[in-house]
């Protein structure tokens, strides 16, 4: 069986599944590598306008797999201090790989996502999570920092920054409802509900515009790399003009309105 599942459960929704439940889906490389090239090639899929990733039994994503890390391709002939180098760069690969994705990322987190699945759950667009969803900045507890796969630029950004430095600094767990609350996870839902919480929050973003959607994306992860609110402004107008003069989305939109019903956008 495959560690990463492709599926496609609904009409221009894919599912990315970690799939290696009895690890709780830990970040072995020969788990990571297929994920990063199933993001890259759901990203190449015109079909597919909202992706799902969630993990396989009891656990997103355990982090470092601890006792067996799989393969590290590409390091025949290099020391230890390069192999550490391309190690760290291939799993970072990863975490870019999902900001790079063309389609809004929801991770579903149906359970612990703990250092580097926290990073990963991080890295989704959106965060749904199951009340059995459990986040740890572990790198602290392990006696190295929790500063890995850009959680130190992440999680502030997500929760604020005083909130951060307290998760990494002492390492401890945060539950579903104060993850809810701190503005880690969007929205906390049944265990056995969550996937189609996903599916239909994915449905719904894939109705509206293919390029209002993507530039959408491409704007709020730009807002929070801009060095400053004039420059990120500049991208915003060109981005709505760009969509406003290249689409009849406009237009549509207040047909629809007239005729109470929903816009059919032919983008």
């Amino acid at each position: 069986m495959p560690f990463v599942l492709i599926d496609k459960p609904r009409p221009h929704v894919t599912l990315i599944t970690l799939n290696r439940p009895e690890r709780m889906n830990a970040m072995a490389f020969d788990v990571m590598v297929p994920f990063r090239e199933a993001l890259e090639e759901v990203s190449r899929d015109n079909d597919t306008r909202a992706v799902v990733v969630t993990g396989a039994g009891r656990g997103f994503c355990s982090g470092a797999d601890l006792e067996n890390p799989g393969h590290i391709p590409g390091i025949d002939g290099l020391t230890l201090p390069t192999i550490a180098l391309r190690s760290m760069e291939l799993l970072d690969d990863v975490v870019r790989a999902m900001r790079r994705v063309h389609q809004p990322v929801i991770a579903a987190v149906n359970g612990p996502a703990i250092g580097g699945g926290l990073c990963l759950a991080l890295a989704a667009d959106i965060r749904l999570g199951a009340e059995t969803a459990l986040f740890r900045a572990a790198g602290i507890n392990n006696g190295l920092t929790a500063s890995e796969l850009g959680l130190s630029y992440l999680l502030p950004r997500a929760i604020g920054s005083s909130r951060a430095f307290e998760l990494m600094l002492s390492g401890r767990d945060v539950d579903a409802a104060e993850a809810e609350r701190i503005g880690l996870l969007s929205r906390v839902v049944p265990s056995d509900e969550l996937l189609d919480a996903g599916y239909d929050l994915a449905e719904r973003i894939a109705a509206f515009s293919r390029p209002g959607v993507e530039l959408t994306k491409r704007m709020l992860w730009s807002g929070l790399d801009a060095a400053s609110l004039e420059a990120h402004m500049g991208q915003e107008g060109l981005a709505q003009l760009y969509v406003r003069l290249t689409t009849h989305n406009f237009e549509e939109a207040i047909r629809a309105r007239k005729e109470h019903r929903p816009p059919d956008f032919q983008d």
